[in-house]
């Protein structure tokens, strides 16, 4: 296996680790808010350990603090709606609910910075919505919540909860993509800005914590630590993807996105037993054909 394919192949395999890892929170009784804090800093430390970021390009005039506050709110807050939309409405659908959000800054593209539209792209938003009302559509049977003793551990729910929390993922991670953009139109390194947003997430999200006088315990710092190392290596492998494959930015775009929610159907469908209906199936071959349709080919 060439080193592009290992390292694509190890960031899906991050990406639905990290929707595992929400999901199974409960089961091991992780204050997901705690975790998330924790997260938040040990990607910024490995940000700056292994990203290298030039310090003086972090502090300038030049830099987007209205857009890094926003980042700062916003990416703890698309963490929860994930491990909520996990808990309640399965693997499955979150992890296609996030890979589906990279139609929002498109859109945005779109309606606020003027850029052509042409009728593939168009199409590919189509299908996109498409797609999100038949993940969201509750399954004709729907599992209970577990007791005690169900080892399966379906946590999906009916009613607003299991469409409610996949939509928010939805909205934040298109929104954070977006922020992430405009970023870089002000000029902000990516590795600076990366490093800045995750440090402010987690600074707020401690205040936050502080604020709510949070139970701290050792497992719940524990499982951030372990969550931070897997969502960051999800972010450094898709980076080295992309520079083991400079001629290839298609693939690397089309196989991430259709190999998180193929790997994430997998996982959820034979590890957590999350019920699905045929207009889900639907929802999942409209997401792929979309993201296919939308790849710079």
């Amino acid at each position: 296996m060439t080193p592009g394919l290992s390292y694509l192949l190890a960031s899906v395999t991050c990406s639905v680790a990290v929707a595992a890892m929400l999901k199974l929170a409960r089961r091991w009784q992780v204050d997901v808010r705690q975790a998330i804090m924790v997260n938040h800093a040990v990607a910024a430390l490995l940000c700056w350990l292994l990203l290298r970021p030039d310090p003086a390009t972090l502090l300038t005039p030049q830099t987007p603090w209205a857009v890094l506050l926003t980042l700062g709110l916003l990416l703890p807050s698309g963490f929860m709606a994930m491990a909520l939309a996990v808990r309640h409405a399965g693997v499955v659908r979150s992890d296609a609910a996030q890979r589906l959000s990279l139609f929002i800054p498109l859109l945005a593209a779109f309606l606020l910075f003027g850029e052509p539209v042409s009728a593939r792209k168009l199409g590919a938003i189509a299908l996109a919505f498409a797609a999100l009302f038949c993940l969201l559509r509750r399954p004709a049977r729907t599992g209970e919540a577990p007791g005690p003793g169900n080892h399966a551990g379906t946590d999906v729910a009916p009613g607003r909860a299991l469409w409610m929390w996949p939509l928010a993922v939805w909205v934040a991670y298109g929104l954070v993509d977006i922020l992430f953009k405009q970023m870089a139109r002000a000029g902000t390194a990516f590795a600076g800005g990366l490093l800045l947003a995750f440090a402010l997430s987690s600074a707020l999200m401690l205040a936050y914590l502080s604020w709510r006088r949070a139970a701290w315990a050792p497992r719940h710092l524990a499982a951030g630590v372990a969550l931070g190392a897997v969502n960051f290596g999800n972010i450094i492998t898709y980076i080295r993807a992309h520079q083991a494959l400079p001629d290839h930015p298609a693939l690397v775009f089309a196989s991430m996105n259709m190999g998180v929610i193929t790997l994430g159907t997998l996982v959820g469908a034979l590890v957590f037993r999350e019920p699905l209906s045929r207009l889900n199936g639907l929802g999942l071959a409209l997401a792929l054909a979309a993201i296919l349709l939308m790849a710079p080919w």
